[in-house]
C-alpha cells in the first residue's frame, strides 16, 4: 500500500496594509480628481464591473455610483469581462450578481449587451470594438484591479489599460485583441488600441484598486485618463510586491482545493504556482518550480467555466463533472489559451489522484515527497506542508507552525479527511 508524507500546518506572514473604509476611500479619490468640472447635471456615465473575484467590489463600485449622483449625474453598470458568463448578457449579468454587484445593492440599474460599436481600426489593421451601451453613454468610469497578469508580460498587464479593450471590448474585441498577441506583444496592443478608446469612449477616470497578500482591499486610486499611461505600470509594481507566494520554491506535488475565474483569469495564478510561460513547468529562473498540480475542484462563482483546468496534470472526477463545456471552450477560444481548457488525468478520489502524481515525481520516495496544499492561489495566508519542508520551517521567521506534523488522513470513500477550505 502506497504511503502518503506526513503534513503540518504554517502560517505565513505578508505585509498587510489595508483600507478599513473602502467607500470613503473611494469618495476621497474621485474628489480629487474635481470631476465636477467635467460632469453636467444629467450625463450618463457607464462604470465597468468585471468578472474577478475582487474583494469588496460590490461596496467599491455602489461608492462610485454615489459619488457621481452627487455629482448630478445618471451612472450605471455594464458588465465588462471579454467573453465571461458563456458569452452571453443573461450571463455577464448572473456573474456580477454572484458577487452581490446588483441594481438594488448598488443603487443604480446595470445594462447589459453583447453589442459592440466599432470605434476605429489599430495601426495593426484590426477593428476596435466596444461595449455598444458604454459607447453611447456621455461618458465612462473605468473601475479594475491592477495586477501581475496570468500571461501577458510587459507595462500593462491585469489593469484599467486590459479593461479598456479585452473587458469593454466583449466577446468581439476580446477575441481579436486575444488573436492579435499571436503577432504582437499586448504592449504594443494596448499603445495602439487605448489612446482611441480614452477619446472615443469620453472616458472620465479610472479607479484601480489593488489587493495584498490576504485577498484584501490595500489601496484604490483614482487616475485621471491622461495618466493612465503612466500610473498604471507605477501600480502594478506596487501589486507584484503585494502579491501573496507559497512558501517554498522547490515542490513535488501542489494540491489545490479549487480553481475557478473569481479566483484568476486562468483558474489558477501561475505567476503564484511559476508556469507563467509554460503550463506544465516553470521556465528559467521562474520560481517556485512545480512538478505536479493536481486540482479537486472547481467554485460555484466560476459558473462552470473550468479554464486553467488543462495547466494541471492531475484533477478529480468531479470538477470536471462541475465543467460546462461550452463555457469553458468559448473562454478558451476567446483567450487563444487552448491547454487551458484541457482535460488532465482525473480520478473520483483523491487518494487515486495523488497516488498517481507521486508515482511521477523521479525517485524520491512518496512518503519524503515535498508537498504543498492550499485552498486556492488566492488564500496562501495558511498552507499544508509535507514532512520534508518541516526542518527548514522551523528556521524561518515568516513561518508559524500551527499544526504539527500529522497524517494526511483519508475518508471511508478515499478523499481528503481535513480542507484547507472546503471538503
Amino acid at each position: 500500500m502506497q504511503s502518503f508524507p506526513k503534513i503540518f500546518r504554517v502560517r505565513q506572514t505578508f505585509p498587510r496594509r489595508r483600507l478599513v473604509d473602502v467607500a470613503a476611500e473611494v469618495h476621497t479619490q474621485l474628489a480629487r480628481l474635481k470631476l465636477e468640472g467635467s460632469i453636467c447635471p444629467g450625463q450618463s456615465i457607464a462604470i465597468t464591473a468585471g468578472s474577478r473575484g475582487i474583494a469588496n467590489i460590490a461596496s467599491i463600485l455602489r461608492a462610485a455610483v454615489e459619488h457621481l449622483q452627487i455629482l448630478g449625474a445618471k451612472p450605471f453598470i455594464v458588465p465588462a469581462m471579454g467573453s465571461h458568463g458563456g458569452g452571453t448578457a443573461d450571463g455577464q449579468r448572473q456573474v456580477l450578481n454572484s458577487y452581490n454587484i446588483t441594481e438594488a445593492f448598488c443603487g443604480c440599474p446595470i445594462r447589459s449587451s453583447m453589442e459592440t460599436t466599432i470605434v476605429g481600426r489599430a495601426a495593426e489593421g484590426f477593428p476596435i470594438h466596444i461595449d455598444r451601451l458604454a459607447c453611447e453613454a456621455d461618458s465612462v468610469l473605468i473601475c479594475g484591479r491592477v495586477k501581475p497578469h496570468t500571461s501577458f508580460c510587459g507595462e500593462f498587464q491585469s489593469g484599467l489599460m486590459k479593461m479598456l479593450l479585452i473587458g469593454m471590448g466583449k466577446c468581439e474585441g476580446a477575441n481579436i485583441y486575444h488573436r492579435a498577441s499571436e503577432d504582437h506583444s499586448f504592449d504594443q496592443i494596448v499603445r495602439s488600441v487605448a489612446p482611441l478608446v480614452l477619446e472615443k469612449c469620453r472616458v472620465l477616470a479610472g479607479l484601480a484598486i489593488v489587493e495584498n497578500a490576504y485577498d484584501e482591499t490595500a489601496s484604490i486610486e483614482a487616475v485621471a485618463p491622461q495618466q493612465f499611461a503612466s500610473r498604471e505600470p507605477q501600480l502594478l509594481a506596487i501589486a507584484r510586491e503585494w502579491m501573496p507566494r507559497l512558501p517554498f520554491d522547490a515542490i513535488d506535488v501542489l494540491v489545490i482545493d479549487r480553481i475557478g475565474k473569481n479566483i484568476s483569469g486562468s483558474g489558477y495564478d501561475p505567476n503564484i504556482v511559476g508556469r507563467k510561460f509554460d503550463d506544465h513547468k516553470a521556465v528559467g529562473t521562474e520560481m517556485p518550480k512545480v512538478k505536479r498540480v493536481c486540482v479537486r475542484g472547481l467554485t460555484p462563482e466560476s459558473h462552470g467555466n473550468a479554464i486553467g483546468l488543462g495547466m494541471a496534470e492531475f484533477c478529480r472526477t468531479q470538477l470536471v463533472r462541475a465543467m460546462d463545456p461550452k463555457i469553458t471552450r468559448l473562454n478558451t477560444l476567446v483567450s487563444g489559451h487552448l491547454p487551458a481548457g484541457m482535460i488532465p488525468l482525473d480520478y473520483e478520489t483523491d487518494r487515486e489522484m495523488l497516488m498517481a502524481a507521486m508515482s511521477t515525481i523521479g525517485l524520491v520516495e512518496p512518503h519524503n515527497a515535498r508537498l504543498l496544499w492550499i485552498a486556492n492561489t488566492l488564500e496562501l495566508a495558511e498552507v499544508e506542508c509535507s514532512a520534508a519542508y518541516l526542518e527548514a520551517a522551523r528556521e524561518r521567521s515568516d513561518l508559524e507552525i500551527v499544526i504539527e506534523p500529522r497524517d494526511l488522513r483519508f475518508d471511508a470513500k478515499g478523499n481528503l479527511a481535513e480542507s484547507m477550505s472546503w471538503k
